[in-house]
């Protein structure tokens, strides 16, 4: 992981560049592509449940980019919290998450993971989703941004409307050690990538159920 803080000196290695992250913004990048929704797809009904979870994911991704940019403007970690200045950890790796269970892990032979309707299994996308906003609502507890929170939970709510309550926020201290806090910065930066993912997920969810 980068260490840039107060003590920062000369000679240290150049941060990690986008390029060297793929797997935190390749599918992003691949799904700007991918999920470009019929040309006759009509809107949900406003009301519809799917409706809803599309405005829920816009919501989310705004917090999200909302957030850093006040951690930037604010210095609140102690340091501009760039994507630049971290290593992103993805904390989904290792259980079901939006790019496992939304998109194929075969490529083929291009670089962008593949989407195909006939094969696309629209429960297990939902739950990869919920599965994802499950471990950054615990990672981002004592982040000091009650809209990220709520918007998170909102979410959680509409994807699983009959399921266990959201977890309200919790009190926990802020991160004072500097590694803590560009834990916290990488998670962030982390998150709202992959909430661009879901974003056009449910975009491409909007356009397969309006194309029936």
């Amino acid at each position: 992981m980068s260490q840039r803080g107060d003590s920062d000196t000369g000679g240290r290695a150049a941060p990690p560049s986008a390029a060297t992250r793929p797997w935190a913004l390749l599918p992003a990048l691949c799904l700007a592509l991918a999920l470009s929704p019929p040309a006759r797809a009509m809107p949900p009904p406003p009301s519809s449940p799917l409706a809803e979870r599309m405005n829920r994911s816009r919501e989310l991704l705004a917090a999200a980019n909302a957030s850093v940019h006040r951690l930037k403007e604010l210095g609140t970690l102690g340091f501009e919290c760039t994507l630049e200045e971290v290593d992103l950890e993805d904390i989904t790796k290792d259980q079901i998450n939006t790019i496992k269970a939304c998109i194929s892990q075969d490529p083929g032979t291009g670089n962008c993971p593949a989407l195909e309707r006939s094969t696309f299994d629209t429960r297990k996308c939902l739950q990869g989703i919920y599965e994802d906003l499950n471990a950054y609502r615990a990672e981002l507890r004592n982040l000091d941004d009650q809209k990220v929170l709520t918007t998170i939970d909102e979410m959680m709510t509409a994807l699983n409307p009959g399921g266990r309550s959201a977890a309200q926020p919790l009190s926990g201290a802020v991160p004072t050690s500097f590694q803590e806090r560009m834990r916290l910065c990488s998670i962030l930066h982390a998150f709202r990538i992959r909430t661009v993912t879901i974003s056009r997920m449910m975009s491409y969810l909007t356009s397969l159920e309006s194309s029936l």
